[in-house]
């Protein structure tokens, strides 16, 4: 980290653009996705990971071949635990500490990958209660990881399902980053309703910047239930501020919002109109993506 910057180990500057893929729910379909968004020009994939509580546990070998295959298609491997989604509103979510004790747990998977691994602590790790409580969780999570000798990039996503419209994260970001002895811990903003004009866009992403705090957009899409996002000011804001993005999701999607699907059916011939916004258009991937320097020196 560098003044706000994510950079590599020789320094060079990095700028996530890439998607998510639900490795979690789609096991089987991994290997395939990574191949086709590389190929679509990603630099970065943010992988669905499961510490057993609410799906099938992602072992130490199952991460152990997610970073292998990442490696093999010259992506950076953002990892991150679903199982804390919504924590404090949503009843089957876990906390913070249980997601800092799985990677802890699968210690032997990431040591010695962090030129290659960003650790993603937990996805939206609370909704709309009880969210206060991020600040201390957050911290505590990444002094467990780095106290556990883990030297990875840290992701820490936003409260408010990702969102931040408490501004929890925003206000109290320099502290967590603080607490960092690393001082190399990113800050990640899920971009859906809650962001659906430029101003809202980019008055977020450039307090960041202007407090030298390193910041993604984790997740963000070009609709959503809770309202139609600004994907345009998001995908434009990231590129002036060279700051990464990383939209969901690849393939997969149900419940009622399978408009996110990038892919349909997997299938990178069959690009949806999300799927050629983010990749194909302006500010999308295939024109601002640049591959790791740790692959190509």
């Amino acid at each position: 980290m560098d003044s706000g910057r994510i950079v590599e180990r020789n320094g060079a500057d990095f700028v996530m653009r890439g998607v998510n893929h639900a490795h979690a729910w789609y096991p089987d379909r991994t290997t395939t996705a990574l191949r086709d968004v590389k190929t679509l020009g990603a630099n970065t994939v943010r992988v669905v990971l499961s510490t057993g509580d609410q799906w099938t546990k992602t072992s130490a070998a199952d991460v152990t071949q997610i970073i292998a295959e990442c490696k093999q298609n010259r992506l950076i491997c953002v990892l991150e635990v679903h199982d804390t989604t919504g924590y404090g509103e949503q009843g089957a979510a876990v906390s913070l500490a249980r997601a800092a004790d799985y990677w802890v747990g699968i210690k032997s998977a990431l040591v010695g990958q962090e030129d290659y691994v960003v650790v993603n602590l937990g996805n939206e790790p609370y909704g709309n209660t009880g969210y206060t409580a991020w600040t201390a969780d957050t911290t505590d999570a990444i002094r467990k990881l780095r106290a556990a000798g883990l030297h990875h990039l840290l992701m820490a996503d936003a409260p408010n399902w990702g969102q931040d419209w408490s501004f929890t994260m925003r206000d109290n970001a320099p502290s967590v980053f603080a607490a960092d002895p690393e001082a190399n811990t990113v800050f990640s903003l899920h971009m859906y309703g809650v962001f659906d004009t430029a101003a809202e866009v980019g008055d977020y992403l450039n307090r960041f910047v202007a407090a030298k705090l390193p910041i993604v957009v984790g997740e963000f899409g070009d609709q959503h239930s809770d309202g139609n996002p600004d994907e345009n000011a998001i995908m434009s804001t990231a590129n002036t501020l060279r700051l990464g993005y990383l939209g969901w999701s690849w393939s997969g999607n149900g419940g009622g919002v399978e408009y996110l699907d990038m892919a349909t059916g997997f299938d990178r011939n069959q690009l949806t109109t999300w799927g050629r916004r983010i990749f194909q258009g302006p500010d999308g991937i295939q024109s601002t993506s640049r591959e790791a320097t740790v692959y190509s020196g």
